[in-house]
């Protein structure tokens, strides 16, 4: 029930960002939940691959590389999902950013909410 939770939440980020940010582009609220399902699963498998292979970029740059390869998850959800665009790098960088704050946030208001 926990993961289902979090999902929706992340689905509810997506959604919202995509309406404050001009280069991200979501059609509605079920593209929304396969994107953050999509995200779950390319950060589950694909990401800690990308950051195996890129430890010599990520230690030189003192990890600022991680939020390339951030950006590069989310430009292979779009590619992946017919009803998620985002414009280029540099939109895909920003969501990302703007999303895992956005997580944080709703997951410790869902933290303090249960007790």
């Amino acid at each position: 029930m926990n993961i289902i939770l979090k999902l929706l939440l992340n689905a509810v980020a997506v959604f919202a960002l995509a309406h404050l940010l001009s280069g991200v582009h979501v059609d509605g609220y079920v593209t929304a939940i396969i994107v953050a399902v999509v995200l779950s699963i390319l950060n589950l498998f694909i990401k800690p691959l990308l950051v195996i292979f890129t430890l010599p970029a990520t230690i030189l740059t003192l990890g600022l590389f991680l939020l390339v390869i951030n950006g590069v998850i989310i430009l292979l959800a779009d590619q992946f999902i017919n009803g998620f665009s985002v414009t280029n790098i540099w939109w895909a960088i920003l969501f990302s950013i703007l999303l895992s704050i956005l997580q944080s946030l709703l997951q410790s208001f869902l933290k303090t909410d249960k007790k």
